[in-house]
């Protein structure tokens, strides 16, 4: 697999290809109240105009979740069969694919319905993609970690995922500041779109300097006692490993991946400032994500996630809940900026948590489906949904309401983890003891 120094430069370029693609990914969400306006201009001027626009184009956001599943299965399998470098690179050619379609694809005005069909299907493919992104890339990090160094390895792969926020709000930022809004819809939001082409050189660096970490072509067969073993444990792992991501998925999608829109429709907020907010919230939880997933290979894990779980769903509520009474940014980004510790320091230590309760010929398939499954359920439509359920109760508190429950169900399962859940952990344990 080549020294550390030699496999520095390929972790950088897998962190930042990981990067790109959920950025393209997420970009979508971040561009929303242009988007809506430019691919859905016949629900302007009735009643009600602005929300069913954004409701009709948080739906497309949504309908790329379908394909997260089968991307998933059919990437995992392919990647526990004939390695992480292979259906990682894979993934990212299709994503840079859906990149290049979004960035040219043209406007309602200009295509008719043959555009938002154009961006339903880059959304589609985006979603087979990123859909085996979460196993692979994050099997590939953990099994190319030294002893006793998996959960900084795997806390790398939640910190591309905030990178993409962060680098997604700041071009927010850029195309509101330096454009007016008629430049904006003349075509500026593209850039967005266009800068997440850069998947792709680093998918053609990937593919010439990676090694495999484990490809099972090239494996021990199990003996079928092992084999039944792993098949009983199945099902409560699966279980336990669904509730953590649950509550990963509500706050990326609701808690900091909806704030520009809630900031926007729901507090009257300037779009620009909402964008700053939520770049310096995904800053914030850059610095803090690795650092957690440092301190996780010193201490004890269940107990960080446990804490930051609890504390999390304690100040949720009454942080929202001072910004609704007197909305301002400075009090959006207080909260933002509290909420984002606590949820960092739990993404940190869970990923490389997660992955440990899979043995590694069927790790990046598992992953795949426990992430998949719940993102589809939690994820795909939750910004459509706390969208309606602000329309319907007229609370703009209920997506907080959504982000507790989704909490709450993440932290029961951490309470569930059990010792031997934490297989990788354990190897490094008697490999050094050794």
């Amino acid at each position: 697999m080549g020294t550390q120094a030699g496999i520095k430069p390929v972790i950088v370029a897998a962190v930042l290809a990981n990067a790109m693609e959920w950025f393209d990914f997420t970009i979508f969400a971040a561009m929303t109240p242009i988007i809506s306006k430019l691919f859905f201009p016949a629900a302007q001027g009735a009643t009600g105009a602005d929300l069913n626009a954004i409701l009709l184009t948080t739906a497309l956001f949504g309908a790329g979740f379908f394909m997260r599943p089968v991307g998933g299965v059919l990437l995992g399998l392919y990647g526990d069969t004939y390695g992480r470098k292979a259906a990682m690179t894979l993934g990212m050619g299709i994503m840079a694919l859906a990149a290049a379609i979004m960035t040219f694809s043209p406007t309602y005005a200009t295509a008719g319905l043959a555009a938002p069909l154009l961006m339903l299907m880059a959304r589609l493919l985006q979603g087979f993609s990123i859909g085996g992104e979460f196993g692979t890339s994050t099997a590939f990090l953990i099994e190319l970690a030294p002893p006793n160094r998996s959960g900084f390895y795997g806390s790398w792969q939640m910190s591309g995922q905030l990178m993409s926020t962060m680098l997604g709000a700041a071009l927010g930022m850029v195309v509101t500041q330096a454009f007016t809004p008629e430049q904006q819809l003349a075509g500026a939001w593209r850039i967005p779109f266009a800068v997440g082409l850069l998947i792709a050189p680093l998918t053609i660096y990937l593919r010439r300097h990676a090694s495999e970490t484990y490809a099972r072509i090239h494996a021990t067969p199990l003996t079928l006692a092992a084999e039944a073993a792993t098949v009983k444990r199945g099902l409560s792992d699966y279980l336990i490993g669904m509730g953590m991501v649950v509550a990963s998925t509500v706050s990326f999608y609701v808690t900091f991946g909806y704030t520009v829109t809630y900031a926007k429709q729901v507090l009257k907020l300037p779009v620009a400032e909402s964008f700053m907010v939520q770049m310096i919230a995904a800053i914030v939880m850059l610095i803090v994500t690795p650092i957690a997933g440092a301190l996780s290979d010193r201490h004890d894990r269940k107990t960080m996630l446990i804490v930051s779980l609890g504390a999390y769903l304690v100040a949720i509520y009454p942080l929202y809940a001072w910004v609704v009474a007197a909305p301002s940014v400075p009090r959006l980004l207080v909260t933002q900026i509290v909420i984002g510790v606590l949820s960092a320091t739990f993404l940190g230590v869970y990923c490389t948590t997660l992955a440990e309760m899979f043995p590694k010929r069927s790790r990046a398939t598992s992953l795949a489906v426990v992430n998949n499954v719940v993102v589809l359920i939690f994820g795909g439509f939750a910004q459509t949904f706390v969208t309606w359920l602000i329309a319907l109760t007229g609370s703009p508190l209920a997506p907080v309401l959504y982000v507790m429950i989704g909490v709450a169900l993440g932290l029961v399962a951490v309470v569930a983890l059990k010792p031997g859940h934490f297989r990788q952990r354990s190897a490094n344990a008697a490999q050094s003891a050794g």
